[in-house]
């Protein structure tokens, strides 16, 4: 059975909205330690979800103990592109000056059917602007719906690891793993089968973690 989050016949694009989740620090606001910028899509802007209960508020939760005094700043826009977030990121960069910074972008990328070389190139763009300030990468990998054609799927799913390796970035392959291709993925889905619920959050972090510790 295949995941319903890659079958286009469902995708609708959502209204962007800036994220509520995680700890977003105002312009200008100093914090000591480590600072980690997470420029995403609705995956990790809590869309439908009750606030604070998003895989990136429990990431923040998870570090007030085993990390004490990293901050989260929480970029993420419901219906984001890479080409969004390729515009938004310097000036991220400059305001909260982070030391990591977690890219989760692409998957509305592939479910408007946007060339693979336009994704690549501005996940290219942004992870070598983040490393330029000194901040460590993390990029999260998508994979793109099988009515592409297995073709397109392996050359979507490579162009993370691409990436990662000519921009020295950590990658996680798939974001969704045990979400997104559970056997049975709708317990894992809002009523809209596109969006994880608060039962899959943990997971996600789940994915996220192992690497992201290596970082700190």
């Amino acid at each position: 059975m295949k995941s319903p989050l890659f079958n286009r016949r469902h995708f609708t694009l959502q209204v962007l909205a800036l994220a509520a989740g995680g700890n977003v620090l105002p312009a200008g606001a100093a914090a000591p330690g480590r600072k980690i910028l997470i420029v995403g899509d609705s995956l990790s802007a809590e869309y439908g979800l009750t606030r604070g209960t998003g895989w990136v508020a429990l990431l923040q939760k998870q570090l007030e103990h085993s990390h004490p005094g990293t901050l989260i700043v929480n970029a993420s826009i419901s219906g984001e592109t890479t080409s969004g977030g390729r515009s938004r990121l310097p000036a991220l960069l400059r305001q909260h000056q982070p030391t990591h910074v977690i890219i989760e972008l692409g998957g509305n990328d592939a479910l408007r059917g946007l060339a693979l070389s336009m994704t690549e190139d501005n996940l290219t763009f942004m992870a070598r602007s983040a490393r330029e300030t000194g901040a460590r990468v993390l990029l999260l990998g998508m994979q793109m719906p099988p009515n592409y054609g297995p073709q397109m799927t392996r050359q979507f799913a490579g162009l993370y690891a691409k990436v990662a390796r000519s921009t020295g970035s950590v990658l996680v392959p798939f974001f969704l793993k045990t979400v997104g291709d559970d056997p049975d993925p709708a317990r894992w889905f809002q009523a809209d089968r596109i969006h994880p619920n608060e039962a899959a959050q943990p997971r996600l972090l789940g994915n996220v973690w192992p690497e992201l510790r290596k970082l700190l």
